[in-house]
């Protein structure tokens, strides 16, 4: 089973957010119609613009605290090395 680590955000350097799922496009899908409560929904945390894949849910729970622990402009330089303009990858993974 693929399991994702990935980043959202309100913006191009807006508010971010990083979590992990079994199922990126439905995940995906619950932030942008906020389905779930919570930190996405409240500050508007809809663009899916990184993630990566792993075989180990282990390892992309591993990752997840790991990238919540870096700075901000760590996250951003990893968004921008693969996202340079920040475009919402969302359509692309459909």
């Amino acid at each position: 089973m693929a399991y994702f680590v990935y980043i959202l955000a309100s913006q191009k350097n807006g508010t971010l957010y990083v979590g992990v799922t079994n199922d990126l496009i439905r995940r995906t899908h619950e932030h942008k119609q906020h389905i779930v409560d919570g930190f996405t929904e409240r500050y508007g945390v809809t663009n899916l613009v990184w993630f990566d894949q792993t075989d180990s849910v282990q390892e992309a729970i591993a990752y997840e605290k790991r990238l919540k622990h870096w700075k901000r402009e760590w996250k951003i330089a990893l968004i921008e090395k693969e996202n340079a303009h920040w475009v919402d990858l969302y359509e692309s993974i459909l």
